[in-house]
């Protein structure tokens, strides 16, 4: 593996360093004038995550709520659902829907989110790698364990992060996220383990991935943030930020969370072990870009300064 997508020898390069990094608003590339603040910017880069208030407008929250009624009710071909033992609560997953239904296919490529992601990595290309749902309902009392995200996906670089939201108020009472602040700049990748025994066969081990820290019996070590949240609320973070969410304890009250995952520049393919084996492309071979059908360029544009 070449050393420069080896995950052990990657080094926390601040995102000043790219260019733009600085830049609030994109000149081209996008119909959406998105101004993503410097303080944002710092916030995401400091913390490796930043609540954005109010992004999403009533039009695409109704794309993303017909796209997602669409999915519970048909799956699409990656869904893995879930239920609690003994309480009869489920949990509806799914992932790549953009590629097999229209409102999930514009949200991702036609929102302002694209350019969002542009203007946090500071990348002048955005790469749309893959989407997902999580939909607990009411009484889905599991919580989703502390991971990073990015261990599990065959891709490496500094710029590459998730844009989550939820069509349903979020609070700790319905499945609020919560996040291991500055936690991306520990350079720590660890070992991808199953959320659920059905949700995806056992992961390869992959021995220069680390044991997941017991973040819940350290909990006072850490600076740990959650976000109560309102439909049109997203939540950018980055793929090596530890986090986890709360179960949700609402008997009346489901949440239904999406996230999109965005690459910028530098991102670059990976055919190392541990990664999810269907978010692979086996057109790809290691070290190559990401443009393709399976993770297509959604944003190009350049920055003033």
């Amino acid at each position: 593996m070449p050393a420069a997508t080896d995950p052990l020898q990657l080094e926390s390069v601040p995102y000043s360093d790219s260019p733009g990094f600085a830049s609030a608003l994109c000149t081209k590339g996008s119909n959406h004038r998105v101004a993503t603040s410097i303080e944002q910017i710092e916030k995401f880069q400091r913390d490796g995550v930043v609540l954005l208030k109010g992004v999403l407008d009533v039009k695409w929250q109704k794309v993303l709520a017909e796209a997602i009624d669409r999915d519970i009710q048909s799956p699409g071909p990656f869904h893995h659902n879930y239920q609690v033992q003994g309480s009869g609560a489920s949990f509806h997953g799914n992932m790549r829907l953009w590629e097999t239904d229209d409102g999930f296919r514009q949200y991702c490529t036609a929102s302002p989110l694209p350019e969002i992601a542009s203007s946090l990595l500071g990348a002048n290309k955005v790469n749309l790698f893959y989407d997902q749902l999580f939909v607990k309902f009411p009484g889905m009392t599991m919580r989703t364990r502390w991971h990073n995200d990015q261990p599990y996906w065959p891709v490496r670089g500094q710029q590459v992060l998730s844009l989550w939201t939820s069509l349903d108020p979020v609070c700790q009472e319905t499945g609020a996220m919560e996040f291991v602040t500055g936690s991306h700049q520990w350079n720590k990748w660890f070992q991808p383990e199953t959320f659920a025994p059905s949700a995806s066969d056992p992961y390869e081990q992959n021995p220069r991935f680390l044991k997941m820290t017991d973040i819940e019996s350290e909990r006072d070590a850490h600076k740990i943030v959650s976000f109560d949240m309102q439909s049109g609320d997203v939540l950018a973070f980055h793929a090596l930020v530890v986090h986890g969410s709360c179960g949700n304890q609402s008997s009346t009250k489901m949440r239904r969370g999406y996230v999109v995952r965005y690459t910028g520049d530098d991102a670059v393919y990976t055919t190392d072990i541990g990664s999810h084996k269907d978010l692979r492309n086996p057109l790809l071979k290691e070290g190559d870009k990401l443009d393709s059908e399976q993770y297509p360029v959604v944003y190009s544009g350049n920055y003033v300064t």
